[in-house]
């Protein structure tokens, strides 16, 4: 029997993409899923999906970066299903592109709102509810390979997904004593609608970017590599298969180890550097102090 059979798995924009996906894959380990999303269409096309699928769902609509709207979607699930076991935070955004003195407050916040406080939001709410029932849990935090090194011309979505890996790996060590693994899932370009994110996008966040043409070009070609990436579905499984062998950062492009492995040495040699510096000689060897 799988772990992960008869617990419940709470997913935000599990409506379609990424999130459907990895929804799939833990109802194929005969989880109880419940699906959040602002889209409620396709939030409630793909509860139905689930449930032809012999998959236990719940649909329950959400706006990630409003508080308290998560706080109903774990009052539904408690009566639903009883008991919290996993939050995936999938849902986000590709924010807007073009250089960063075209980027205007509203562009900005709409990233750092949905890609960010989602992510903490979902995890404020339920990591409680998963502490409760004493069986540990885990939180699956969905950030990018964007959040390894930056992207020029996406600095609000770089930006994001490095927070939401530097969230995860503080959560882990704090968590790890409850019995909660955090995973943190970095996919490269996979043929999902994040090029289309503004159909979702709240009035409060609409841009006043003032060169539409540049874009739509930098839209484009966000398209185009969409298009050629991995099937979504393999992600669901991949995130399934990686949390069964128990791992913290959840790779889906072995392929782009060489730019994790530049950024590692070019930080190696920044580290010799400064341990060569008469400055700082006093502490090369001094104990680290962590707090």
């Amino acid at each position: 029997m799988s772990e992960f059979t008869g617990k419940t798995a709470i997913i935000s924009g599990g409506a379609e993409g990424i999130g459907l996906s990895i929804a799939q894959a833990l109802g194929a380990e005969k989880m109880n899923i419940v699906l959040a999303d602002i889209d409620q269409t396709n939030l409630e096309k793909a509860g139905n999906d689930l449930a032809a699928a012999g998959i236990p769902v719940l649909t329950v609509a959400l706006d990630v970066s409003q508080e308290e709207q998560w706080h109903e979607v774990a009052n539904q699930a408690i009566n639903m299903f009883g008991k919290i076991h996993m939050i995936v935070n999938n849902a986000g955004i590709g924010g807007d592109t073009g250089p960063i003195e075209n980027q205007d407050q509203q562009g900005w916040q709409w990233a750092l709102d949905v890609n960010l406080m989602g992510v903490v939001f979902g995890a404020k709410v339920m990591t409680p509810y998963i502490k409760s029932h004493g069986e540990g849990g885990w939180i699956v935090n969905v950030a990018s390979m964007a959040g390894m090194g930056g992207i020029p011309y996406l600095g609000a979505y770089t930006a994001t997904k490095a927070a939401v890996v530097a969230l995860s790996e503080s959560w882990a060590g704090e968590l790890e004593p409850s019995g909660i693994h955090v995973s943190v899932l970095c996919p490269a370009f996979v043929q999902t609608r994040i090029h289309e994110s503004g159909r979702n996008r709240q009035k409060k966040y609409q841009s006043k970017n003032s060169n539409p043409a540049e874009t739509s070009l930098l839209t484009d070609l966000a398209k185009e590599k969409v298009e050629k990436g991995i099937e979504v579905s393999i992600v669901g499984k991949r995130v399934v298969e990686a949390l069964h062998d128990g791992e913290f950062y959840i790779f889906t492009h072995p392929n782009y180890y060489s730019l994790a492995k530049q950024r590692a040495e070019m930080i190696d040699q920044a580290f010799n550097k400064s341990a060569q510096s008469p400055l700082l000689k006093h502490i090369v060897n001094q104990e680290i102090e962590m707090p």
